[in-house]
């Protein structure tokens, strides 16, 4: 099949997936945003989701959606050594932060693999698959997101591990947003340096949120269950 054999039916399928996992993250920044003003309303947001059947397609979409990404960029990492050295892709050297994520995006990858794992285990695994399977004994309620949110970000070294995951996410997609449309077929001489600054502008504003969220639980600036 093109899309598997080919190497540029690889990249076609790692932009596909990384501009889909983009919009999940603005989705969960979306949902985010909630917990800065109540934790009444952002725990309304995780009773809505829950483990309903489309919660659960969704999370096994995004579980889809993160493998084959994950798979398809170990798999090109390796391709593109043999090929042409350690640079994954090929870059402009006016451009120096998207140029040293390019020569870094093993390692960012890397990186953002284990924060998910972390973040997995903190949220998913407490939260939805929690409710899934009627786990006990909890310290909260699955349902509680709020309070999920407010003991993971007390705890600084979870905090910190959080912020240096987030600041990789930032490199790999300030990086990853216009190289997808460069594959994609979208970009061009003009339009090359357009995504490079839409890129650069979006990822910042959607990592800044999360990294506020982290600081605002962190250092005791978050709102109560009550509304703000």
């Amino acid at each position: 099949m093109w899309l598997i054999n080919s190497p540029i039916g690889r990249k076609v399928v790692m932009s596909v997936t990384g501009v889909c996992l983009i919009l999940f993250l603005t989705f969960h920044c979306c949902m985010n945003v909630a917990a800065f003003f109540s934790g009444e309303a952002y725990n309304m947001v995780c009773e809505f989701l829950g483990s309903n059947w489309y919660a659960v397609a969704g999370t096994l979409g995004l579980a889809v959606l993160a493998v084959a990404h994950i798979v398809y960029a170990f798999i090109l990492t390796a391709q593109n050594r043999r090929a042409r050295g350690n640079s994954r892709y090929e870059v402009t050297g006016s451009y120096s932060q998207v140029s040293w994520a390019s020569q870094n995006m093993l390692v960012l990858g890397i990186i953002i693999a284990l924060g998910l794992l972390l973040h997995l285990f903190n949220f998913w695994y407490n939260m939805m698959f929690a409710e899934l399977v009627g786990m006990e004994g909890l310290a909260h309620s699955p349902s509680d997101g709020f309070a999920w949110i407010k003991d993971t970000f007390a705890n600084p070294v979870f905090s910190i591990l959080y912020i240096i995951w987030m600041v990789a996410i930032w490199f790999h997609l300030t990086h990853g947003f216009w190289s997808a449309m460069q594959t994609l077929g979208v970009s061009g001489k003009v339009w090359q340096k357009r995504w490079q600054c839409i890129g650069f502008v979006y990822v910042s504003i959607l990592m800044a949120v999360f990294v506020f969220l982290v600081l605002s639980f962190w250092l005791g600036f978050a709102p109560s269950m009550c509304c703000a």
